[in-house]
């Protein structure tokens, strides 16, 4: 089995990057400041954005489906990124070093099946749901914060 894994399209963020901070606290967004070099997970790149990087913090609507499973939840997005990252067959640096819940959905976006990878058992997590015929699609989330991490397909 093989399977693709997608950052979110930088496309959709281009108008909060031209946002002043009081346009952002309109909509519940914020700019913030990277403190440090891990935490700070961008949902474009993929990796955690460095000490001192950019980020805009918002609400985001990360399962948009019909159905009881349809979710949303703060992400960070660094500023002024231009390229979704891609990852075939191998995890993303954002799920390095930290508990990522694996969510299975089958076609109508319900969920069919779940599961937790610790550190360094992402990738064999991602293999045994899509084992099944009925997962169409994954979602990881950190499972600490319950944030959004990145969807994951068949490829």
């Amino acid at each position: 089995m093989t399977y693709r894994i997608t950052g979110l399209s930088p496309d959709q963020f281009a108008m909060l990057h031209k946002m002043d901070d009081d346009q952002l606290r309109a909509i519940n967004a914020r700019r913030v400041i990277a403190a440090t070099s891990q935490g700070f997970p961008c949902r474009v790149t993929l990796e955690d954005a460095k000490k001192g990087e950019s980020l805009i913090l918002f609400h985001h609507v990360s399962h948009d489906v019909a159905t009881p499973y349809r979710s949303a939840y703060a992400i960070y997005i660094r500023e002024n990124v231009r390229q979704a990252a891609e990852f075939i067959d191998q995890t993303p640096p954002v799920f390095e070093g930290r508990p990522i819940a694996l969510r299975g959905f089958d076609a109508e976006g319900n969920l069919r099946n779940a599961t937790l990878a610790l550190p360094g058992q992402a990738d064999a997590r991602i293999r045994e749901l899509f084992a099944a015929d009925e997962i169409v699609y994954i979602h990881a989330h950190n499972a600490a914060h319950g944030c959004f991490s990145a969807a994951i397909e068949r490829n």
